[in-house]
């Protein structure tokens, strides 16, 4: 297979992007496009192309002057993106039960050795491992459109999910969730892609992005 060979463009846009949805760069932000085309080694104009596709993504805004600032968190995507998820992922979930191959058997026991509980302390490394888990299931569902826009919804879930880790139950062991990812995997080995189907449904509906719209739709405490 021949080697892909990347353009500036792409490079900035993807470097820019892993920092908007890691929060490296904070929501409402404003990005100094030449000093980030200074630290990326590039000139401002792949920069620019950048910035115009992660617009274009929703991920960037530009005001009346024309300054890029990253997009503000947004309660309505928020919930947008899970209400999405939570239909999209359970569905993956089944057919991955039916379609998996043993390629994809080994590559969700390899995400399982690594995972570890999405909890505050274990952090970044807990995003990553807990995201390349829930991939390797809905990869297995060999539909690329359903791979593809869950890759898009997981990407931009993740400033969500960060916020999830910052709440009071960010901080707790999460054992029932962390012990459910091996039991999705043993229901899609098993081909039982209802019973995966509703696990993942549920899944879901204990997630950080969960507990995160939660906490927003609770209401304020009467003044004492």
């Amino acid at each position: 297979m021949p080697p892909t060979f990347l353009s500036k463009g792409d490079i900035a846009y993807a470097a820019l992007r892993e920092q908007i949805l890691s929060g490296a760069l904070p929501a409402g932000e404003r990005l100094s496009q030449y000093e980030i085309a200074d630290q990326l080694g590039i000139s401002i104009t792949p920069l620019r192309e950048a910035v115009r596709r992660l617009t274009g993504e929703g991920l960037i805004v530009l005001d009346t002057h024309r300054d890029a600032r990253v997009a503000r968190m947004d309660v309505t995507e928020a919930r947008e993106l899970f209400e999405t998820r939570r239909a999209l992922d359970p569905a993956a979930a089944e057919l991955a039960a039916t379609n998996r191959t043993d390629d994809d058997v080994a590559a969700m026991r390899a995400a399982l050795e690594d995972l570890v509980p999405v909890t505050r302390d274990w952090g970044e490394h807990a995003l990553r491992a807990h995201r390349a888990l829930h991939r390797t299931i809905y990869a297995a569902s060999h539909n690329t459109v359903m791979i593809r826009v869950l890759d898009d919804i997981w990407d931009k879930s993740d400033r969500y999910r960060r916020i999830g880790l910052r709440l009071p139950t960010g901080a707790e062991p999460r054992t029932r969730d962390f012990q459910e990812h091996e039991e999705l995997v043993d229901l899609v080995v098993a081909g039982d892609g209802a019973a995966a189907a509703e696990l993942m449904r549920a899944h879901i509906d204990r997630s950080l992005t969960a507990a995160a719209l939660a906490a927003h739709d609770e209401p304020a405490d009467d003044p004492a």
